[in-house]
């Protein structure tokens, strides 16, 4: 844990000390997790109120969250520990200790992509549709999420002058250094992303085009932010996430290129094949009353 206590935004003229812990009677919650919490606890109502538009019932989406949470908490942590062995390689074992901390969003989201590839393939779900919805709801608590970093004084950036920059005070030392604030960056960017993908998602042409968006939207973004941090998890003189946002984002833009120089069928999209189904079975049905009926 750092030292920093004392936050200010001296353009706004705003300084305070928010906490990190709530305490009620014996127990103790840290506002971190239950930030965390809040972005997922939202990006699961959107889902349940956009999920027949994508094909998908809700229940799909209840039962998805049981399977695909701890595929992206595994990998989450693993992203973490692999980069970072020199923190573990002494003690093995705590790799296990995920409450000490160190957890990395990419590998997160990774996690989340097998886990609804591995649940589409048990439900018959088509998984570029799943993923579509899924990906809109990652933007949200992304970009709600990241204020769980604000809370805990990480992930900010080199120190800068910029209008915008934020004050962090060390008790430790008495001194207050300015840093690029790239929580506040990259969470005003996720939300951006979202409400742009959003409407887009209305008129989509194929399954797989908001998800080609969000990797396209928060890859660019992720590339330009991470440059600003200074806690990047590094591969020799890269960091990680900056090169594999830089990748897979000039993959999803040439990927959207391709696909929008083709004619795309309505009729393949998952939802009109879902009520297409649901349609013939509703006439089958009523066909066979009616038959029970006349004998």
């Amino acid at each position: 844990m750092n030292n920093y206590t004392t936050i200010s935004f001296p353009f706004f003229g705003i300084e305070f000390n928010p906490i990190r812990v709530i305490e009620i009677g014996s127990f103790s919650f840290h506002l971190y997790g239950l930030i965390i919490g809040l972005g997922l606890m939202m990006a699961v109502l959107y889902g349940w109120r956009r999920c027949r538009q994508f094909g998908i019932k809700t229940d799909d989406i209840t039962d998805g969250v049981l399977w695909v949470v701890p595929f992206a908490i595994i990998c989450a942590r693993a992203y973490y520990c692999i980069f970072e062995w020199e923190q573990f390689a002494d003690d093995p074992i705590s790799v296990l200790y995920i409450w000490n901390g160190g957890i990395a969003i990419y590998g997160g989201i990774i996690g989340a992509v097998i886990g609804i590839a591995v649940y589409c393939y048990f439900k018959k779900l088509k998984f570029a549709a799943v993923l579509d919805l899924v990906l809109l709801g990652f933007l949200i608590g992304q970009s709600v999420g990241r204020w769980g970093n604000f809370f805990n004084r990480e992930a900010f950036g080199a120190e800068t002058e910029v209008f915008i920059r934020m004050g962090l005070f060390d008790s430790a030392t008495g001194v207050t250094t300015y840093h690029h604030p790239t929580f506040l960056y990259e969470s005003l960017w996720n939300a951006v992303g979202f409400a742009a993908l959003h409407f887009l998602s209305k008129k989509r042409q194929y399954d797989g085009q908001i998800a080609l968006g969000y990797v396209l939207w928060y890859g660019l973004g992720r590339t330009m932010i991470e440059g600003l941090r200074t806690d990047s998890l590094m591969w020799g003189d890269l960091r990680v996430s900056q090169v594999l946002a830089g990748v897979t984002a000039i993959a999803a833009a040439i990927a959207l290129f391709v696909l929008s120089t083709r004619k795309h069928d309505p009729e393949k999209l998952f939802v009109n094949q879902v009520a297409a189904l649901e349609e013939t079975t509703e006439t089958e049905e009523t066909e066979e009353a009616e038959e029970a009926e006349q004998e």
